[in-house]
This record gives structure tokens, C-alpha cells and sequence, in this order.
């Protein structure tokens, strides 16, 4: 079946690329597994050159590699142009301090010299979402591709276009053919990838239901599985919050990219004293979001990627409010070509709601009233999800405290959540497990070997 290009902004087809065959899958795969010995061979001072290039290779065109971005899957354009920048850093800081997280680590024991040794294991494939097309590749490939592993993609189904041009990124920086290749295939020939010997271990963005699938089956072949999953972010509100700073973080958090994120804050759980001045700030500055053709500069809500999350959205909404939530702004399908929906605000959201327990994946605040601060950790922690989360208090120490009680892989005090190559990102429950990024990322998909010499 043939893969569709399509924009959300106005539905039209931008074009189609056909399938994989299977001689054409083969062939990729054995050309990756020719060069997998060569590549961890390869020196690392090499790789980290080629890493630079890369990086040099995505600001020379950033701007097509932004346009195409936009085009694809919807995000504004200065968005787009914001990832094509962080793919570039991303690959710079594996180039600095990838040789520095490999380096043999000296062990004292009972041997003459002890030590780990941090060894690439193979062919790491990467199932990879859509909503980030460029950023979500990188981010594996970058340290993957420096700690002497190979890398196959199976990129989301309605960005092909961005899967080869990833693919072309590296080609062009002059990394070995098939050190990394894009795999045209659908979902149903996962499995089967994966299953292959010639793979060594699979890293998933995505859903909680796809992430189950592929570590049941990576687990079935004892094969190493990183899974980045859903999330239904905490945006904990205090009574002694600095409320513009607040709401300027809950705009930004919740509708970057549309609120297509799995670390946007999603829930946002506000102590009773100030729910109220919260919510007026809040609807103001969401109703000035202007919708439009991600492509203009002055366009500050975007599309959703492709109708079926849109109608998968409302229905969400529409049940939460049959349920008694209440709508402040919004809660509808734009009537426009594209997949557009209103900027939107659901308040007094309880248990028993939707909104309450599931993840929303577009631009749709929901509100939860606590009765204080206890009951806001209550609410926060009351998820199945664990990615990220916040919380804003004029008093640092108090949040610091509070962040230590949140269950999540990261929580960040009195700013939004977002991934830095510097740092540690990944969830914890129905979230996922393991790490991207900085040097716990780097080591996730190697073999620490330990090396005993009298």
C-alpha cells in the first residue's frame, strides 16, 4: 500500500510514495547488516566528523527541511524551523561528549585493571511518531549512530517525505551507505523487522498500545527495547504562583504544535483559592490564538496532522461534556478546509470523565480543581501516565520538594517541560521506560562489558 503525503492545512495530496517490496526490504536490511561491523569499527573520532556534518548538512537547508515539515504534518513554520535547529545541536553534543560517556570507566576490584568497556551492540530499529518528524529520529540516531550502531526507521506512515529526507541528511553528511536507512514499510511489517537477527534492539515513540506491542515482541526475542509512550502532564497551579507567569507557560506548554506533545501539560490541576483568576487569564490568552496556514509567520495555531485524530479528539471532548465538564472556549472542529480545531479550555473536570483519565492529543486544555496543595499531588499523581510534569509556586524550595513527590520521568518547577540533549528524558507507568539523551541515553543501547585483567 502506498504511503500519502498529505497537508493538513487545506487536505490536499503533496504526493505518494509506493511501499517497500519485499526484495526492496531485503535489500536494506542486508545492506545495513554489511556495514553494521564496519561502522563500530569505524573510530569514534570519525563518526563524531561525520555527526558534524550532519549537523551541518540540516542548517544548510534548514529552511526546505522546515517548509516540508510544516507541509507534512501541520506545524507552524517557526516551529518547524526551531526542530531542524535542535536536530543540529543534538548531533553537535554527541559529537562533543559522546567520546567522554564511552570512555573506559576504571573499576577498582580484586583484578590487576578492571573496567567497562562500552561496546555498540548492532542494528538498532527506531518505530518513530509523526508529531516531531525530524527532532524524534534525532534525538535516537545522534547517540545511537556515535556509539557505533547502525540504525533503521520505520517512520510514521503520513510523513514519508521527512523519513527519506532524514535518510538524505546522513547520506549527504557522508556516512557509509546504510549506516542509516528508512524502511518504507507499514505497521504490520514491524514485527517482522524486529524479529530479524540481523536487529539487535527497537526504540518506539509512540502509543501506549504500539509500545505494547513491540516490547511483547522484543521481550519474546530477548531483545533490548526503549519505549518514549504517552503522557498526560501535570501543570500544578499554587495558591502563591505568579499567575502571568503561569498562564504565559500553559499557552506555550499546551498549544506548541498544536497540543500534539506527549510531554504538553494536559492537566491542569489549579488550587481552588486562585482557580478562577487562573481560568479568565487562561481563556483570554487562548482566544488570541489565531488559526491559519502554518506556513505564515503570523499564524499561532496550526492544523492537527490528519482528520481522523481530529474526529478522535472531539469525540473525547464531546463525551467529557455529556459528562458534566465545562466548556470555557472552544471544544469544536473549525469549519475550514484542513484538519483545524479551536483552541479550547474544559474546566471542572472530575473522575469518571474522559478527560479525566485519558490522554488528549490536540489543542484541548482540561482543568481540574483541587482543594490545596495535598490534593493537587493527589490529583497530579492520579494518572496512569508518567512522562512529565510542573508545578508553579513563587517559592523554590517548596517546589523542589513537590516536584521530588511527582511520578514522572521529569518535573520541572515554575517553567514548561521540554527535552534538552543535556538532560535525561523518558517516563515512568504507562509513559514507558528507559532513557534518551545525555549520557544515560547514549548507554542505553550499548553493552557495558566488563573487562577483568591480572
Amino acid at each position: 500500500m502506498p504511503f500519502k503525503s498529505i497537508n493538513p492545512a487545506d487536505d490536499a495530496t503533496l504526493t505518494v510514495i509506493q511501499a517497500f517490496d519485499a526484495d526492496q526490504l531485503e535489500a536494506a536490511l542486508a545492506e545495513t547488516a554489511a556495514v553494521t561491523l564496519v561502522w563500530s569499527a569505524t573510530p569514534i573520532q570519525e563518526r563524531c566528523r561525520l555527526m558534524h556534518a550532519a549537523a551541518t548538512v540540516l542548517r544548510s537547508r534548514s529552511e526546505e527541511l522546515a517548509t516540508l515539515i510544516s507541509q507534512e504534518m501541520g506545524k507552524l513554520i517557526g516551529e518547524a524551523r526551531a526542530e531542524v535547529e535542535k536536530c543540529a545541536l543534538v548531533c553537535e553534543y554527541y559529537e562533543e561528549f559522546g567520546p567522554g560517556f564511552l570512555r573506559d570507566e576504571s573499576i577498582d576490584s580484586d583484578a590487576t585493571n578492571s573496567f567497562v568497556a562500552y561496546q555498540p551492540i548492532g542494528t538498532v530499529l527506531a518505530v518513530m511518531p509523526w508529531n516531531f518528524p525530524f527532532w524524534q529520529v534525532f534525538r535516537f540516531a545522534a547517540p545511537a549512530l556515535i556509539a557505533g550502531n547502525t540504525g533503521l526507521l520505520k517512520h510514521a506512515s503520513n510523513v514519508p517525505q521527512c523519513a527519506l529526507a532524514i535518510e538524505s541528511v546522513f547520506h549527504d553528511a557522508g556516512f557509509p551507505a546504510g549506516v542509516f536507512r528508512s524502511l518504507m514499510i507499514p505497521a504490520s511489517e514491524v514485527e517482522g523487522v524486529i524479529r530479524d537477527p540481523r536487529v539487535a534492539a527497537v526504540t518506539l515513540t509512540g502509543s501506549e498500545p504500539a509500545g505494547r506491542k513491540v516490547a511483547a515482541v522484543a521481550g519474546e526475542e530477548l531483545k533490548k527495547s526503549v519505549l518514549e509512550l504517552g503522557g498526560s502532564d501535570a501543570f500544578v497551579v499554587l495558591e502563591d504562583a505568579d499567575l502571568d507567569l503561569a498562564v504565559a507557560g500553559a499557552v506555550a506548554s499546551r498549544f506548541l504544535n498544536a497540543g500534539q506533545s506527549c510531554i504538553a501539560a494536559k492537566r491542569f490541576i489549579v488550587v481552588d483559592v486562585v482557580a478562577d483568576q487562573f481560568v479568565t487569564q487562561f481563556k483570554e490568552a487562548v482566544e488570541a490564538l489565531e488559526a491559519g496556514d502554518p506556513l505564515d509567520e503570523k499564524t499561532t495555531l496550526g492544523p492537527m496532522a490528519r482528520a481522523d485524530l481530529r474526529s478522535e479528539l472531539h469525540k473525547q471532548v464531546s463525551d467529557s461534556l455529556a459528562s458534566g465538564a465545562e466548556a470555557i472556549t472552544g471544544c469544536r472542529p473549525l469549519v475550514r478546509p484542513g484538519s483545524f480545531y479551536a483552541a479550547s479550555i474544559l474546566d471542572r473536570v472530575e473522575p469518571g470523565m474522559r478527560a479525566y483519565s485519558e490522554e488528549f492529543f490536540g489543542p484541548v486544555a482540561i482543568v481540574i480543581r483541587a482543594r490545596d496543595e495535598a490534593d493537587a499531588m493527589r490529583i497530579a499523581n492520579d494518572s496512569r501516565f508518567g512522562l512529565g510534569g510542573s508545578i508553579w509556586t513563587e517559592d523554590s524550595e517548596r517546589g523542589e520538594a513537590l516536584a521530588r513527590q511527582v511520578e514522572s520521568g521529569c518535573t520541572f518547577v515554575n517553567g514548561m517541560v521540554k527535552s534538552d540533549p543535556r538532560l535525561p528524558f523518558g517516563g515512568v507507568k504507562a509513559s514507558g521506560y528507559g532513557r534518551e539523551l545525555s549520557h544515560q541515553g547514549i548507554r542505553e543501547f550499548v553493552n557495558a562489558k566488563t573487562i577483568w585483567i591480572r
